[in-house]
């Protein structure tokens, strides 16, 4: 379990929905195929909705939208805690693991956040993430090739999507390539860490020490990769602490991969769900870059994020009170017909596709821009590689349970 996920604290009891609250409809097995009537229901009926625990959801474009830059929505680790615990949970050895990975850019507020963001902006830039599209391509290629050479068929998520990411990151940091078999190991176990401590915290300290030694040697010998941008990133004699060099690389690769494999997975299961939506891509391959921000906001992995309120803040004719926390439905606002024409409809042509599946605001995905390269290049080529691509079976089709995510547990497809 990643530390900084407080999905499962914050989940209400167990047991059949009531008639009165909409929240716990999130958790049926209904929502869990397709959560969007749902969605619709609570916008059209109790948009503004307090659930159980005194949890907040809202789920309306107009209110989350602002609200994703609103400062009195608080995103810092010890408020979180503070207010998850008030709900009667332990988080005491959750909170060790989160004291292990520093103050991630992700848990910060201004003025905080701003001072990361700005140092790491000066290194983690447009032009660098555009330098990995040949690499990328490379990696690319050569999984679609082990795929086809297997068989003919194969799990998109596990023989595809989920190898994508790790293989970029590692690309990304410039890790010798006879480290990355078990770097990689490292990476995948920090972005689901258990809540068994100790062996968490001996992925950490493995990850850490590896990283510390790169950051070394890239002072000492500096490359053309990330860490080495990222040591020499200095704004008025201000640069990245060792730890929060250390906690910028595991929002990179917590933050890339889980969601990056399934904006791939989720986006290719909606174009083969979508037929003439997938002819038109093949017809037109440079739609890629408009269709990813289209399957981006069609079926977004990350459906709602969770915020504290720092001060009382009037939304939608509620007032939410200070410490309450607030679950803001990316995944709904995506699909709200006041903000887009027919949202139940994928158009790859969409224009003025203002989605917010990357966020908004302060907070807007770090690695928002990586992530859709990713997805243009995977995705764009595996419609251009394989023209008879389909679901080997929809009726096996399976989603996690979290209904804060949105991601399949396969996608078994033939070729």
């Amino acid at each position: 379990m990643n530390p900084t996920d407080t999905t499962d604290e914050a989940r209400p009891t167990a047991g059949p929905p009531r008639p009165d609250d909409l929240a716990a409809l999130l958790y049926t097995p209904e929502v869990r195929r397709d959560p969007y009537p749902t969605y619709a229901r609570m916008r059209h009926e109790s948009p503004v909705h307090r659930g159980p625990q005194g949890i907040w959801y809202l789920t309306r474009h107009a209110d989350i939208e602002p609200a994703l830059s609103d400062l009195r929505l608080s995103n810092d680790r010890d408020r979180m805690t503070r207010a998850l615990g008030a709900l009667g949970g332990n988080l005491k050895d959750l909170s060790r693991l989160t004291d292990r990975l520093g103050r991630v850019m992700t848990n910060t507020d201004p003025p905080d956040h701003a001072r990361l963001r700005k140092l790491v902006n000066r290194a983690f830039t447009a032009r660098r993430v555009e330098a990995l599209r040949d690499g990328l391509q490379t990696v690319v290629d050569g999984l679609l090739d082990e795929a086809r050479a297997a068989g003919p068929g194969t799990d998109l998520i596990e023989d595809f999507a989920s190898r994508l990411p790790l293989s970029v990151v590692c690309e990304l940091f410039g890790i010798p390539p006879e480290d990355r078999p078990r770097v990689k190991t490292w990476f995948r176990r920090l972005g689901n860490l258990t809540e068994d401590i100790a062996e968490s915290e001996a992925v950490i300290d493995q990850c850490e020490e590896y990283l510390a030694e790169l950051a070394r040697q890239r002072r000492a010998d500096p490359g053309d990769d990330l860490i080495s941008a990222l040591v020499a990133t200095q704004a008025h004699d201000d640069r990245l602490t060792d730890a929060e060099l250390l906690s910028t690389c595991y929002v990179l690769i917590t933050a890339g991969d889980d969601t990056t494999t399934h904006l791939i997975g989720n986006g290719t299961l909606a174009l083969l769900r979508h037929p003439d939506q997938l002819a038109l891509l093949r017809r037109d391959p440079a739609l890629i870059r408009t269709a990813v921000d289209e399957l981006a906001r069609y079926d977004t992995p990350t459906q709602a994020i969770l915020r504290v309120v720092a001060e009382d803040l009037p939304i939608g004719g509620r007032t939410l009170r200070e410490g309450e926390l607030v679950y803001l439905f990316l995944g709904s606002a995506n699909r709200d017909p006041e903000r887009f024409d027919d949202p139940d409809r994928l158009d790859l042509t969409r224009p003025g596709n203002r989605h917010l599946s990357f966020g908004n605001g302060p907070h807007f995905c770090l690695g928002g821009p990586l992530a859709k390269l990713q997805a243009e290049v995977a995705v764009g080529t595996l419609v251009r590689r394989f023209p008879r691509l389909r679901p080997a079976d929809e009726a096996v089709l399976d989603w996690r349970p979290n209904p804060l995510q949105r991601r399949l547990t396969a996608l078994p497809v033939t070729y």
